[in-house]
């Protein structure tokens, strides 16, 4: 007999979180943002393959959702860091945990797609 998955009660939430925080650049910016504050520069120096149009929507949704700051400061020239916040830095681990499993099953999961005719 088949098991029966339970059903998320509120689908719609979680859809709703995962949109936001799940997309690849998101996921990135929050790994790289675990070993403390950067300044924009560094974050697109340090997140290979984000345009800065990408990292500067990125980090102003991010910044939304509470899950990074943004400080400026009144230097000059101005300097902007970004930084986790308590709520960002409780998803380093999941974060970090699906960055390892992705690479410990990654030849496989290539494998998998060339034998599908995939990419």
């Amino acid at each position: 007999m088949a098991k029966i998955t339970p059903e998320i009660p509120d689908g719609g939430a979680v859809r709703e979180v995962l949109d936001r925080i799940g997309d690849k650049w998101s996921l990135l910016v929050i790994g790289t943002l675990r070993t403390g504050p950067l300044r924009f520069g560094d974050l697109h120096t340090a997140v290979t393959g984000v345009s800065q149009r990408m990292l500067t929507l990125t980090l102003k949704h991010l910044v939304e959702d509470g899950l990074v700051t943004r400080t400026a400061y009144a230097e000059v020239p101005p300097r902007v860091e970004y930084a986790l916040t308590e709520l960002g830095r409780t998803l380093v681990p999941r974060v970090m945990a699906l960055a390892e499993w992705a690479m410990a099953n990654r030849e496989q999961i290539n494998a998998n797609r060339r034998s599908h005719g995939g990419s």
